[in-house]
């Protein structure tokens, strides 16, 4: 029961990493609040674990507001947020065949990846901030990807938001630290979520082959990340990146 009685945020809890995230946190204790745009899962979520769930939209500043002012209205404290609400929108810079531009990464798909996993963080990180001040603790946790530290091909928005995730967390350790707020970020590496499911076999298992621990990793690694860096344990861990990604390199 590490967490017991904490009250603990994750954005992007309905499924995947989030919904293992919300599970570990209830299990040691916690009183998890989610928030995601799939409603219905998300409330399956929350009544499975005793907490509570709002439709939010981690780009639109004032409803991130709203959620964490009411959040801070019924518990009192918010001890805990893991920022992990994130997509993709995969594409080439440019796309050349037979010496022609046959394709390029869309400007709509460039900002819509940059609004929710980079500046859906700084919403996020920035409407809790002032409460954890004033507790005189708390962790801000968020999610980057190896990627966001070895680059990828295609996914020039997505390695941009992540890279920028990794910035960020550096930053607000600094600036939090005096305060008794610690920031980290964890980085998975390959991980088998519902997402994968629409992929060919041929690409999952070189995911696996690539990945020196020979498997994929589960959506409770990461969780299980996120759980260590919010406890008592990590107490002096505070600007890091973690990576749980067993052992990849991306591009090797």
């Amino acid at each position: 029961m590490r967490m017991k009685d904490k009250v603990v945020l994750v954005t992007g809890g309905a499924a995947g990493i989030g919904k293992a995230t919300v599970e570990r946190f209830a299990e040691e204790g916690a009183k998890v609040i989610i928030c995601d745009l799939a409603e219905e899962a998300g409330k399956k979520v929350a009544e499975a674990i005793g907490g509570d769930f709002y439709k939010v939209n981690v780009t639109d500043r004032q409803a991130v507001q709203v959620w964490v002012e009411d959040v801070i209205a019924k518990y009192g404290r918010v001890d805990v947020i893991v920022n992990n609400a994130g997509i993709v929108r995969d594409g080439q810079l440019v796309k050349f065949k037979e010496g022609q531009l046959v394709g390029q990464m869309s400007e709509a798909d460039f900002d819509l990846v940059i609004s929710i996993n980079l500046k859906g963080v700084f919403n996020c990180g920035q409407a809790v901030a002032p409460q954890m001040i004033k507790q005189g603790s708390g962790v801000i946790l968020n999610a980057t990807s190896i990627v966001g530290l070895d680059g990828n091909f295609g996914q020039t928005n997505y390695v941009a938001t992540k890279s920028g995730v990794v910035g960020m967390t550096k930053v607000w350790a600094r600036e939090l630290g005096k305060y008794g707020v610690r920031v980290n970020a964890v980085a998975p590496g390959f991980i088998a979520t519902e997402i994968l499911k629409s992929m060919p076999e041929k690409i999952i298992e070189g995911m696996r082959t690539h990945t020196p621990l020979g498997r994929m990793g589960a959506p409770r690694d990461i969780a299980n990340a996120y759980l260590f860096l919010a406890s008592e344990e990590a107490s002096f861990i505070t600007g890091e990146t973690l990576r749980v990604d067993g052992g990849i390199v991306v591009g090797t």
